[in-house]
């Protein structure tokens, strides 16, 4: 019978848990996005709904995306963590197991010389046998560890989802960047040449006395601002090369080119969908919330250490003594005990120890906060920007065609006789300046859609037909 209720006590002990259990905090979350406009109200999808393949059409982009997440340094760095972190669940989950350890020993002796009448010349000593050792966790402490260790490897997954978001829209925004950089020095370059040979027509005007030697140098600046442009996107288009080849995890080398910068999206993007979604798709969000839970659960821990440790520890062994050829054995050895501790003073280190452990919790509730708050943000950045960028590129398109009109009726006017040649060239660097600004504002929409696809949380998903992390 008082085996029984110690038995039932001892079951009872080791099923108590300190600490706080981990409960999601309460968070902000708005009815919806700000920047959603009319169109976009009751819309169940969401544009991070869309994996990376179906969103970038362009097929050298694809390409290039999955040769990152083969090998991006940065990823494979994440995909360590993660490794690391399913160790240390091993670790931590062992500690509410026993151990065993088994030794086996041998020790001969030889003595020369005299000896007493109890002495020995030869003798031989053999043992082997186990040793055991438990913890019970009457507290939990070591349940609550395990409990951190799964939450913080879960942050580590949730960590590397990141690094992959983070290098998709990476590795498309610097994709766009070329694609644009491409087309501004095909428009210098086509802008060169016709400069060029309007300069050829100008000297031939000075030549024949109807045009002015001012008119020549006039000419002469223009085309020296189109060859500055077309030298400064060299030079840009290697760097951007330079910095995808890097994120591919190659040296610097030439970068394969797709589709131009205007033709990447055949439909506007999807709506944004509801913010509640939003908690559960962003691994950022996810990650922080996983370091919460880490943290809440390493309390339990730090307050076990009030409580006292039961140890149960045992050893069984056999062994055999061999004396100048006489044998005695087998003999055998078993035993087993608990032991206690209690602790009694430590100068308030325990009580630090749970105070630091809930203050470590604060702060990552705190961050936790921030970080939605941060990603409401992001996505309503994202909004507006790609609202505005639309309505730019729009504006932007109607002063290239007024432009071109322009400088059309300026060189009529200046062949005729009627205007001088400096409306020619005020009319040149308009329509240079508003092409070149065409493309940007081409190039700055279709980032604004990355942008809003990454603050959406969308990006990381993988396939099997598709490139997978490592």
């Amino acid at each position: 019978m008082k085996t029984g209720v110690l038995v039932t006590v001892v079951l009872l002990l080791s099923g108590c848990t300190l600490g706080p259990d981990y409960k999601r905090p309460p968070v902000p979350r708005p009815p919806s996005f700000r920047g959603v406009t009319s169109s976009d109200t009751g819309a169940t999808g969401s544009l991070a709904d869309l994996a990376w393949w179906n969103l970038f059409q362009d097929e050298i982009l694809q390409e290039l995306i999955k040769t990152t997440l083969r090998e991006n340094q940065d990823l494979r760095a994440a995909a360590a963590r993660v490794l690391e972190g399913r160790a240390l669940v091993t670790i931590a989950r062992s500690f509410q197991f026993p151990f065993v350890n088994a030794s086996v020993s041998g020790t001969w002796s030889h003595i020369e010389g005299r000896r007493s009448s109890l002495q020995f010349q030869d003798a031989l000593v053999g043992t082997g046998g186990f040793d055991v050792g438990f913890e019970i966790d009457f507290w939990g402490r070591f349940r609550r560890g395990t409990e951190a260790a799964r939450a913080a490897l879960l942050a580590t997954q949730e960590a590397r989802r990141v690094v992959v978001t983070t290098l998709v829209s990476d590795v498309a925004s610097t994709y766009f960047f070329l694609r644009a950089l491409d087309l501004e020095r095909d428009i210098a370059r086509q802008t060169l040449a016709s400069r060029q040979e309007a300069l050829r027509l100008v000297k031939m005007r000075a030549s024949g006395g109807v045009a002015a030697l001012i008119d020549v140098h006039q000419s002469e600046i223009l085309v020296a601002q189109a060859a500055e442009v077309i030298t400064d996107a060299d030079r840009a288009i290697e760097q951007t090369e330079n910095a995808l080849s890097v994120l591919l995890g190659k040296t610097p080398e030439a970068m394969p080119r797709g589709r131009p910068v205007g033709e990447q999206f055949a439909a506007p993007p999807a709506p944004p969908g509801v913010p509640s979604a939003l908690l559960e798709r962003r691994p950022d969000i996810q990650q922080a919330e996983a370091e919460l839970h880490a943290a809440t659960a390493r309390i339990g821990v730090a307050k076990a250490d009030y409580f006292p440790r039961v140890f149960l520890s045992g050893a069984a062994a056999a062994g055999g003594i061999s004396l100048d050829g006489s044998t005695f054995g087998p003999q055998g050895l078993f035993a087993i005990g608990p032991s206690i501790t209690l602790p009694i003073f430590n100068a308030g280190r325990t009580g630090a120890g749970v105070d630091a452990a809930r203050a470590r919790a604060e702060e990552a509730v705190a961050r936790y906060r921030q970080t939605i708050l941060q990603a409401f943000r992001e996505v309503a950045d994202g909004l507006v920007e790609y609202r505005k960028r639309q309505e730019f590129r729009v504006q932007q398109e109607a002063l290239v065609i007024a432009s071109r009109d322009t400088t059309r009726l300026a060189n009529i006017r200046y062949r005729g006789g009627v205007s001088s040649y400096l409306e020619v060239l005020d009319s040149e660097r308009q329509l240079f300046d508003s092409e070149l600004g065409l493309v940007r504002s081409r190039r700055d929409e279709v980032l604004a859609v990355v942008r809003i696809y990454k603050a959406l949380g969308g990006g990381w998903q993988e396939s099997d037909g598709h490139a997978r992390v490592p």
